[in-house]
């Protein structure tokens, strides 16, 4: 049993597919299909079973999946560790987004390459529970989330920016004399939100609970864009962080402060308590230079 084999059989299970595992490996499907039957031959037990669509693990499957992903982790610290000898010349970061950062991290990301030409940084999309898996098996360097970190899971984590929410609203109607809107009057319009994995949306639903309130959710979307064009249309009250109340187009809507502690959070986190490549290391002093009032809040 070599390397080679063990990440064959974590990339086929990763991603349930025989054929796609090969595309990602740059190999073919023969070539995955032979090793991990050599493979089962040496443990002497089969590893995988299907089930309609889905690749299950058998119990031995299991266990050698498991150490496998370890040592596969620790291999990368190795091998992340021997390309920082060269003094940053050369590296790979790998960071994981939400869908909806974007523009936000434009900044530090552009200072950091500026910085370090020689580090390539690979930006992967994952959801906030993924990336907290990705991090903590080594995947992922480090990961952005809007969700609260618990840093007793075995996190470190740097908040980066805070912002107020806004109520979208039409420049039309009562709304032009409005200087800000409660939730209890929010709660009497149909109301566009961002989807449920986005953090503010989840605290904002759950705020309306605790004081007794069920507004109607209209529509939701990851679109920013989207849900303001709705908001013209007459469907209802968009709720969005003020950054991007900026951008809108101010000629036909009006953003007025939500009367909430309620704020669009952002936050860096990396696994605690383990050896830190220096292109991490130097990404997080990037985000602190970048974001220098963040940690003071």
């Amino acid at each position: 049993m070599d390397i080679k084999t063990l990440r064959y059989f974590v990339e086929v299970v990763r991603r349930q597919s025989y054929t796609q595992a090969a595309n990602a490996l740059y190999v073919t499907q023969p070539t995955i299909s032979k090793m991990l039957r050599n493979l089962e031959e040496e443990v002497g037990s089969t590893l995988l079973i299907r089930e309609g669509r889905k690749l299950l693990l058998t119990h031995t499957g299991q266990v050698l999946y498991d150490h496998a992903e370890t040592i596969l982790a620790e291999l990368r610290e190795l091998e992340t560790a021997l390309e920082d000898i060269n003094q940053m010349n050369a590296g790979t970061l790998q960071l994981g987004v939400s869908s909806l950062p974007g523009v936000q991290i434009s900044g530090p990301v552009s200072l950091y390459r500026q910085r370090y030409p020689g580090i390539r940084v690979n930006i992967i999309e994952y959801d906030d529970a993924a990336a907290q898996q990705a991090v903590l098996n080594g995947t992922l360097d480090a990961a952005l989330t809007f969700q609260p970190v618990d840093e007793q899971h075995g996190f470190a984590s740097l908040p980066l920016f805070s912002y107020p929410l806004c109520a979208v609203v039409p420049r039309s109607g009562p709304w032009p004399s409005v200087h800000s809107v409660d939730l209890h009057t929010l709660s009497r319009y149909p109301l566009l939100l961002s989807s449920d994995t986005f953090a503010p949306s989840q605290q904002l639903l759950t705020a309306f609970t605790r004081l007794g309130l069920t507004p109607t959710v209209a529509v939701r979307s990851s679109q920013w864009e989207f849900l303001a064009q709705m908001v013209q249309a007459g469907m209802g009250i968009a709720v969005m962080p003020e950054p991007v109340c900026q951008k809108l187009d101010a000629s036909t809507l009006l953003w007025l402060p939500l009367d909430s502690p309620l704020r669009w959070r952002l936050s860096l986190f990396w696994r605690d308590g383990v050896w830190l490549s220096n292109s991490t290391r130097a990404w997080i002093a990037c985000c602190r230079e970048f974001w220098p009032a963040a940690e003071a809040e």
